[in-house]
């Protein structure tokens, strides 16, 4: 009741807000000024950039085992680049939604439905995917693209929030998400979203963020990053990256993290499986955590043994996504990361996503409520820990 209430405070605002800037909100950010928020944890043991587009992060600084800082995420250095329609595709450092990675179709039903056969209302998305046959990351315009709020800063925390109309890309309801960065000391980054719609939605949002642990230092791959995380299944995909609705095994598969190995040479151990798709060598891939819930105990740790930079992730979603970067258009890298000359090349980068099961709007087996309304609010919350190995 007190959400409802909150929501009713919010939506004279809201729809305010869509009659004076509408034209800001239903379109990408082609053009758009750029506003960047620096912050800093308390203790200067990390410092990182904020961007409006998007609510993205362009910059994170953390020390290396020399003591030293390096920029680990990947991303531009002209803050102009991140409003082209080119960059609004590369998803670099975004909120990524309203419904984060792909949806079978473009179709979804309410209540949900195997691949949106029914019964139920339909509804159809924006296909911007596989030569529009589905949608990705929300559809040509999702959260990644859109200029949002910046509504409040202070020296080590930012918040960001933006309002997503009914009908936008094709998506039914009002949805106003909230986006809240916090540096902590020790090297310690809080981040939480809150979305809140006034009808029946699927909603599944992510950061969207791009790393190397050695901001490309010591090599130009993923050989010494070493990836742990305790999962038994994944969500199987056909070649479009589509999932099948089945829960597969990853005994015996490169997709076991259950102990530690080179994310890079994993990397080379997939191509037979195509687990990125058809034809496709590395990851791009969902595991299903083998506990779900938010413990005081990380999920997930990457650590680089050039480097030392050691990533671990507490989280209250469910899943994870790794991406190993395996189509990279060329991008110019980032100064301090070896660039402009060089680029960002294929397999030498990953993204790591915190999030549900892709693609449950279709697939109600997954035992997996996508669907939020005003009685039922989204709640992502995760705690980014890093520290250093000597080896």
């Amino acid at each position: 009741m007190m959400l409802q209430s909150v929501f009713r405070l919010l939506l004279p605002f809201s729809c305010l807000a869509l009659s004076a800037s509408a034209s800001l909100e239903k379109r990408n950010a082609t053009g758009a000024t750029v506003e960047a928020v620096n912050i800093s944890s308390p203790d200067g043991s990390a410092h990182a950039r904020f961007i409006n587009i998007g609510a993205a992060v362009v910059n994170f600084w953390v020390k290396d085992k020399t003591g030293n800082f390096r920029d680990i995420i990947i991303g531009f250095d002209n803050l102009t680049e991140y409003t082209t329609a080119a960059a609004a595709t590369d998803y670099f450092g975004p909120i990524v939604g309203r419904y984060a990675n792909r949806v079978r179709n473009g179709t979804f039903t309410i209540p949900i439905s195997k691949d949106a056969s029914g019964p139920g209302k339909k509804f159809q998305l924006v296909e911007n995917d596989n030569n529009g046959t589905d949608t990705l990351h929300g559809g040509s315009d999702g959260f990644n693209s859109r200029v949002w709020n910046i509504t409040g800063s202070s020296a080590n925390s930012v918040s960001f929030s933006l309002l997503d109309p009914n009908g936008m890309e094709g998506f039914p309801g009002n949805v106003f998400t909230t986006v809240t960065y916090t540096l902590q000391n020790e090297s310690t980054w809080h981040f939480k979203i809150h979305a809140l719609a006034d009808a029946p939605t699927p909603i599944m949002l992510s950061g969207h963020h791009y790393w190397n642990l050695e901001a490309y230092q010591e090599s130009d791959d993923l050989g010494a990053h070493f990836v742990q995380f305790n999962s038994s299944k994944y969500v199987e995909t056909d070649g479009n990256l589509i999932p099948t609705g089945v829960l597969g095994s990853i005994e015996g598969t490169p997709l076991d993290f259950n102990a530690a190995k080179s994310l890079g040479d994993s990397i080379n151990q997939t191509t037979a499986g195509e687990f990125c798709g058809t034809g496709c060598v590395g990851f791009d891939n969902c595991w299903i955590y083998d506990d779900p819930g938010l413990t005081s105990t990380p999920k997930f740790s990457i650590w680089d043994t050039n480097s030392g930079i050691k990533l671990d992730i507490i989280s209250n979603q469910p899943a994870l996504q790794i991406y190993t970067c395996n189509s990279v258009a060329n991008v110019p890298r980032k100064v301090d990361q070896g660039g402009p000359l060089a680029n960002y090349t294929d397999h030498s980068c990953l993204v790591i996503e915190q999030e549900s099961y892709i693609d449950a709007v279709n697939n109600p087996d997954f035992g997996i409520d996508p669907i939020y309304g005003p009685d039922r609010p989204y709640v992502w919350e995760s705690t980014y820990k890093f520290s250093v190995v000597q080896k």
